[in-house]
């Protein structure tokens, strides 16, 4: 009867740790897919905010009078990343994210071309090179970014949404009952 005992216990613990093993990897899977979509999405967002917001700086510039925006090319890349940026940033915060997160990613943007402008100026790259380059860099910076507040991007779209309007509603204490106010 011991052994019988024995071996069924051992099967059903065995059977339960292989269950808790295998949800555990599944909810590392999802949350890395998370992960990812966060990464990919934000990605897309900066591409339609530099082509949508592009032409709208070639048209301010023009009606001001300035040179031309891509005769410039600091300027051209810091405008680029700004358009960027905005179109990220409206994303993210669409999505849920955080203020103090969009804050931290907004430099990833600009850094990439910042560092690259000393490179360019003593002509050790080219200008389309700078542009490329920035442009690379900015995905592992990123990356970087968004490791550092893993646990925001390892959850889904409504899990931010929901610590946010938490966040919005006023603690109410519960009004007390006919039993609480006599006592």
């Amino acid at each position: 009867m011991d052994t019988a005992f024995t071996t069924t216990s051992t099967a059903f613990l065995q059977i339960g740790a292989t269950t808790m093993n295998e949800t555990h990897h599944a909810a590392h899977r999802k949350s890395k897919r998370y992960f990812i979509q966060h990464f990919v999405e934000m990605c897309i967002a900066m591409f339609v905010g530099m082509v949508a917001l592009g032409p709208l700086w070639t048209v301010t510039f023009s009606a001001l009078g300035l040179p031309r925006l891509h005769d410039n090319a600091e300027l051209h890349a810091l405008v680029m990343a700004t358009n960027m940026t905005i179109g990220m940033s409206a994303w993210m915060r669409f999505r849920g994210c955080s203020w103090p997160a969009i804050a931290e990613m907004a430099p990833a943007m600009y850094v990439p071309f910042v560092a690259l402008f000393p490179f360019m100026w003593a002509d050790l790259i080219s200008r389309g090179t700078m542009f490329t380059l920035g442009h690379v860099l900015m995905l592992p910076a990123m990356w970087l970014v968004m490791l550092r507040r893993k646990d925001e991007y390892m959850h889904s779209h409504k899990h931010h949404k929901q610590q946010r309007r938490a966040a919005a509603e006023p603690a109410v204490a519960p009004e007390p009952t006919a039993q609480q106010g006599s006592a």
